[in-house]
């Protein structure tokens, strides 16, 4: 049993981790924190995680939902205190923080995991192996939703470190650095920054690899309607696309999978699997090509975002 604390209690934590965990019989969620003290049926919830480290139950991990802003110096006191730590995606606020976590895990003896859940979506290992197959010619990503709806009040999001649009493409990111097998580069990036804010709202990334492959991603956080999840891929033997955030999964027009969503069961199974095995997990690179969107991309300022 992996006694495990949460920090950060805010929509992502009700919605996700807390039902992942307690359908997990390896976990026993002891302990949490949060700034707004929120009634967790008589958990314990302390300020921060200094006072839950200090004043609550033993912990064996911590899973960390705070705003990536605030990740480093939260997964520092978990790290340095001996705890297995689970990061929340994205990983941090810059990528040169989350090398110096990887650091002082393995200075203390501890796992770090970097989570990316739309990484455990169903269709993306039948994906995966399909691509490894069927080399890719092009690949076209669509990811547009309505930050309205998703993000709610989270001002963090547009502040610096928020990344704005690429906080929800991220997961885009990550299943394309999962299923392509060859590393992908940012070439080139154009980004759309409402004048109020740090983030973008909107963009358009273009990206290949060494073999060159054409890679683009149109990113929208204005989206009404339906909302748009999509990865297509074009290869000499057909077209694949992943829809859904990679739920569905259809080749040449046929569905091949098309299943439910499990992606934080499937991230705590991992986790539990990395504690047993005392191994780190630690992947930068969908934050990378964020990251290098941001330094290569030209900016458009555009009108105000008013929730």
């Amino acid at each position: 049993m992996i006694r495990i604390g949460l920090v950060g209690v805010g929509k992502i934590a009700h919605d996700q981790h807390i039902p992942a965990i307690a359908a997990d019989p390896r976990f026993d969620l002891v302990a949490a924190a949060s700034r707004s003290q929120p009634d967790l049926g008589g958990l314990p919830v302390f300020h921060d995680i200094a006072q839950m480290l200090a004043e609550g139950p033993e912990l064996d991990a911590v899973a960390l939902c705070t705003p990536p802003q605030a990740r480093r110096e939260t997964a520092l006191a978990a790290l340095r205190a001996g705890k297995h730590v689970f990061l929340e995606k994205p990983p941090g606020a810059t990528v040169s923080e989350v090398a110096e976590l990887a650091a002082v895990a393995r200075e203390q003896g501890v796992v770090l995991f970097t989570s990316w859940h739309s990484r455990f979506a169903t269709g993306v290992p039948q994906a995966k192996a399909w691509l490894a197959a069927n080399p890719v010619r092009t690949l076209s990503i669509e990811w547009r939703e309505d930050v309205r709806r998703w993000h709610p009040g989270q001002t963090w999001i547009w502040q610096a470190g928020g990344m704005g649009v690429f906080d929800p493409a991220i997961n885009a990111l990550s299943i394309l650095t999962e299923i392509m097998p060859d590393e992908v580069f940012v070439t080139d990036a154009k980004l759309q920054v409402p004048e109020n804010v740090q983030s973008p709202i909107a963009g358009h990334v273009d990206m290949t690899t060494l073999k060159g492959a054409a890679i683009t991603a149109d990113l929208d956080f204005l989206q009404t309607g339906p909302q748009t999840w999509d990865i297509t891929a074009w290869s000499d033997a057909g077209e694949l696309k992943l829809s859904m955030g990679g739920a569905k999964l259809t080749i040449d027009g046929k569905v091949v999978v098309d299943g439910e969503n499990r992606e934080y069961p499937g991230l705590y199974d991992r986790f539990a699997t990395l504690v047993a095995e005392g191994r780190s997990e630690v992947d930068v690179r969908p934050l990378t090509l964020v990251a290098d969107a941001f330094m290569v991309g030209t900016r458009e300022s555009v009108e105000a975002f008013i929730e």
